[in-house]
């Protein structure tokens, strides 16, 4: 392991500075994107759907991730505000993996981080109808380079449909592989976001 030994993962008490912990050494460790995660969620029948997102925001009270409320996810959010995620971090042979309901963050935070993307993100978020079937690339071209000859040099405002998603975990799982496949496994469950955590160690 790096940075955290088996008695320090073992015996944590609150999950949110493990995650902090874990995700900090991530980012020196790993190559791509170690904000990476896996989101799941189901449409209205019911049947899970999933796609990697990047984790924006890590906070006391959840994790947050922005997105094309049109799209798919968003969609299936709208009509389902829960979802569940995975981060693996290959490097370091560790995975969290959390669910628990999801609730949009402020108008401010959204508009907060959209400023912080760089131009050609900003215009690519007015450009992309995500998730809708796109007749050719050059139709996706000629609609960035529409936007960015309306907006130009100027201030890029966030689409209205742009938003942020908070997901506040129920459940919390850290996983650490271990030799002969006697991997490590630790949850912490609530049954409320009020509630105090409690802690177990799963068999592998």
């Amino acid at each position: 392991m790096t940075g955290l030994t088996t008695r320090d993962f073992t015996e944590a008490s609150e999950p949110f500075a493990l995650f902090v912990d874990w995700f900090e050494t991530a980012q020196k460790s790993e190559p791509s994107d170690p904000n990476a995660m896996a989101l799941a969620t189901a449409d209205a029948d019911g049947l899970p759907n999933v796609r990697m997102v990047l984790l924006k925001a890590v906070e006391s009270s959840g994790f947050v991730f922005y997105s094309n409320s049109e799209s798919a996810k968003g969609q299936e959010l709208r009509a389902n505000m829960r979802a569940a995620a995975v981060l693996h971090w290959k490097s370091l042979r560790r995975q969290v993996r959390f669910r628990g309901p999801v609730a949009l963050v402020t108008d401010a935070e959204a508009d907060a981080y959209f400023a912080s993307r760089t131009l050609p993100s900003r215009i690519g978020a007015w450009a992309s109808q995500q998730s809708r079937p796109l007749e050719s690339r050059f139709a996706l071209e000629t609609a960035a380079a529409i936007y960015a000859a309306k907006f130009g040099l100027g201030e890029v405002p966030r689409p209205p449909y742009w938003l942020g998603y908070r997901i506040s975990p129920l459940y919390l799982e850290f996983w650490l592989e271990g030799a002969f496949r006697l991997h490590e496994r630790i949850v912490f469950r609530r049954l409320t976001e009020q509630d105090a955590w409690r802690k177990e160690r799963l068999y592998p």
